[in-house]
C-alpha cells in the first residue's frame, strides 16, 4: 500500500509506503499527526464512500429470475485503481471533518492511495454476504474461492421485498467493494496520544450520555430528540479522537467479546498484563477497575491507577477483545508515560503482533523504542554468535524482526520536487529512513540530541582541566 499526500496541513507533499510495520519519526509540529489522522481517515472511511456503477439490469435480473452474475475479474479488477482513485477523490473532498477543522483549510488536500491487487488473490477471495430484516433474508451475494462468478440471488419471493432498489445496489456494489479491496486495506484501530484523558473522564462521559437519555424520555417531538441526540457527535474533536471517546464509553459492552488473539495466541495478553503490572475488569455493572498483580483483592478505577494503566487501557482491551489477524493497530506515542524499561517491553510485544499477522503503525519520540527495535532487527539473523546473544537475553523468535517487513520515515523539512516544479522546494515531508539487517533502523535526530547533552556534559565535567 502506497499513499501519497500533498497540501495536508503543514506537510506540503509527501509519501509513503506501509509495511507490516510502519514507523513515523520527527520533531514535534512536523506533519506525523496529519498523515496519521488522513491514513487513519481512509481506513476507517473508505467502505462508506462512493458506491460502485451497478447496472440496472441486475437488479431487474435478480428480482425477475431469482439470480444474477457478475464477472469481478472483467467487469472490476481492470479498473480497481480508477475506482481507488474516485474513492479518494470524496474522501480529500471530506478530510476537514476527518481532522474537525474548517473547509477552507483542506480545501486544496489530496489523498490518495495507490494498491497492487493480484488477480490470483480476487480469485482466492470467499464471500457470503446476506441483507433483510429480523425475520425475512431478501437477497446474498455469494463468491467462491477460484471462481470470478459473483452471484446474486433473491432469498423470498419478489413481492416480500420492501426496501428500495438503491438499497439494493449499495448492497451488492459494498459486497464488491469487500471483494476487491477488504484483504489490501486493513481494518484500523487507533490509539490517540489524547487517549489518557479518555481513561480518566469515562465515568463523566457515561454520565453526559444517561443526562441526555433522560432528557429525550422527557421531549415529546421527534424533532427535538433527533436535536438532542446529534449533541452527542463530538463534531469539535477529530476522528481519532471521537473514535477513542467511543471506545472508552463502550468498554463494558466491549468486554463482551473475545479477540482472535485470545483463542490463538494468549500469551501475548500476559505479556501485556506483566508490563501494565495487572489487569482491567469490568463489573456486570459496569464499572472499570484496575486489578494490580501483587494485589489481586485491591479494585483501582482509573483515576487511581498509574498513568500507565491509562494510556494504555484502549489497547488492552482491543487486544483483549477485538483484535484479529489483518488489522492495522496504530498508536500516536506507544512510549506515553512508560518507564523506559517498558518502552522496550512495548517495543518488543508490538514485533510480536507483527509477526502474529496484525500490522502495526506507530509514531513516536522514544529512542528506547526505536533502540529496541533496532535490536530485533539486528538479532533475526543466522550468526551463532547473534543466535547466543538472544538466548543469553532472553529474546524468542517470534518477536525478532524481518527488516524487509519495516518502513520507517522521519517527518522533516526536506528538499523535494514539487509537482509540476523543475527545482526542489524545501518544506515539510517524509522521508524515508534506511533499515539496515545489520544495524537496524537510521533515525539521525534522536543521535544528535544524546549527542548534544553527551558534548555539553562532557564539557561541564572536563572542561575545567587544562
Amino acid at each position: 500500500m502506497r499513499i501519497t499526500l500533498k497540501k495536508l496541513g503543514i506537510l506540503k507533499q509527501a509519501e509513503l509506503e506501509i509495511g507490516d510495520l510502519t514507523i513515523i519519526c520527527g520533531d514535534n509540529n512536523t506533519g506525523k499527526t496529519y498523515a496519521t489522522y488522513a491514513l487513519f481517515g481512509f481506513l476507517y472511511s473508505w467502505e462508506k464512500t462512493r458506491d460502485l456503477e451497478i447496472d440496472s439490469t441486475i437488479i431487474d435480473q435478480v428480482l425477475n429470475e431469482g439470480i444474477a452474475h457478475i464477472n469481478i475479474i472483467s467487469d472490476f479488477w481492470g479498473n480497481y485503481q480508477n475506482i481507488l482513485n474516485t474513492i479518494c477523490l470524496d474522501y480529500s473532498k471530506n478530510l476537514s471533518s476527518v481532522f474537525a477543522a474548517s473547509e477552507d483549510k483542506f480545501k486544496n488536500a489530496d489523498f490518495q492511495i495507490f494498491l497492487d491487487i493480484s488477480h490470483q488473490d480476487i480469485l482466492d477471495i470467499e464471500l457470503t454476504n446476506e441483507i433483510g430484516s429480523s425475520t425475512t433474508r431478501f437477497f446474498s451475494v455469494i463468491k467462491e474461492p477460484g471462481n470470478s462468478d459473483v452471484s446474486i440471488t433473491l432469498l423470498t419471493k419478489r413481492e416480500n421485498v420492501k426496501i428500495p432498489r438503491d438499497i439494493i445496489k449499495k448492497f451488492i456494489s459494498d459486497s464488491l467493494k469487500e471483494i476487491l479491496f477488504k484483504k489490501y486495506i486493513p481494518r484500523p484501530f487507533i490509539a490517540s496520544a489524547e487517549r489518557t484523558g479518555t481513561a480518566i473522564f469515562r465515568q463523566e462521559l457515561n454520565f453526559a450520555r444517561n443526562r441526555l437519555l433522560e432528557e429525550v424520555n422527557q421531549v415529546e417531538r421527534e424533532i427535538d430528540r433527533i436535536q438532542l441526540l446529534l449533541k452527542q457527535n463530538y463534531n469539535d474533536y477529530a476522528l481519532p479522537i471521537k473514535e477513542n471517546v467511543d471506545f472508552t464509553r463502550n468498554i463494558e459492552r466491549i468486554a463482551q467479546k473475545k479477540s482472535q488473539i485470545i483463542k490463538d495466541s494468549p500469551h501475548l495478553l500476559e505479556e501485556f498484563s506483566d508490563i501494565i503490572g495487572g489487569q482491567y475488569t469490568v463489573t456486570p455493572n459496569g464499572e472499570l477497575y484496575f486489578i494490580p498483580q501483587n494485589n489481586n483483592k485491591l479494585r483501582l478505577t482509573m483515576d487511581g491507577s498509574s498513568s500507565a494503566v491509562r494510556s494504555l487501557l484502549d489497547i488492552g482491551f482491543y487486544l483483549k477483545h477485538i483484535a484479529q489477524k489483518g488489522d492495522m493497530l496504530m498508536i500516536d506515542e506507544p512510549e506515553l508515560n512508560l518507564h523506559p524499561e517498558n518502552q522496550r517491553r512495548i517495543a518488543r510485544l508490538l514485533a510480536k503482533l507483527v509477526n502474529y499477522g496484525i500490522k502495526v503503525y506507530i509514531t513516536t519520540h522514544s529512542d528506547y523504542i526505536i533502540k529496541e527495535l533496532n535490536t530485533l532487527i539486528m538479532l533475526n539473523s543466522e550468526k551463532s554468535h547473534i543466535k547466543k546473544i538472544a538466548e543469553a537475553e532472553g529474546y524468542q523468535r517470534d518477536e525478532l524482526l524481518n527488516p524487509e517487513r519495516i518502513r520507517a520515515y522521519v517527518a522533516k523539512i526536506d528538499k523535494i520536487k514539487l509537482d509540476g516544479n523543475k527545482t526542489k522546494t524545501s518544506c515539510n515531508t517524509l522521508v524515508s529512513a534506511e533499515i539496515d539487517p545489520e544495524l537496524g533502523i537510521d533515525i539521525k535526530s534522536f543521535d544528535t540530541a544524546i549527542e548534544t547533552m553527551n558534548r555539553i556534559q562532557d564539557a561541564i565535567i572536563w572542561g575545567g582541566e587544562s
